[in-house]
């Protein structure tokens, strides 16, 4: 075995001491870079971007007298009846399905679990503990019907005259 000088076999040696300063100093680092990151996520304006609850389902000649129409992407129905217009929401009020109307029997019918309304939103059967609610419904100024879906109004008393 050769005989290596001593000024060879370590050039800088690591003691205790300094393996636990270092160890140290990068733990202190990682934190204080987690603490940065949370510190700009928190004055990130964290912003929840809905669509407004107020809809414009058109003109009221689109419906026709005694029609029961669905819109989908707004989750309503606009009924014409005789009295006028009027607007109920299309989730049922089990467990929150969208229903659809059964024009064959008259009926808004949830698939989810079986219940049933009448034109009007009252539960005609199945689990739903209450009827549809009937929602905020006015002419605008240019001729369009308008729905607000965050608004319920007391039944029967919310008709739009067209």
């Amino acid at each position: 075995m050769p005989d290596y000088p001593e000024t060879e076999k370590f050039d800088d040696p690591v003691n205790r001491r300094q393996f636990f300063l270092k160890l140290g100093l990068g733990s202190l680092g990682i934190a204080a870079a987690g603490t940065v990151a949370f510190a700009y996520q928190y004055l990130e304006p964290n912003v929840l971007y809905e669509p407004s609850p107020v809809v414009n389902v058109g003109r009221p000649e689109r419906y026709e007298l005694n029609s029961v129409m669905l819109d989908v992407n707004s989750g309503i129905y606009i009924i014409h009846s005789q009295e006028g217009f009027f607007s109920l929401s299309a989730v049922c009020t089990h467990l929150g399905c969208l229903t659809t109307w059964q024009p064959e029997i008259n009926v808004i019918t949830c698939p989810c679990h079986g219940s049933k309304f009448n034109r009007e939103g009252a539960v005609m059967d199945g689990p739903a503990p209450k009827p549809l609610p009937w929602l905020k419904m006015w002419m605008s100024d240019d001729g369009e019907l308008m729905v607000d879906r965050a608004t319920k109004v007391a039944p029967e008393k919310e008709y739009v005259r067209a």
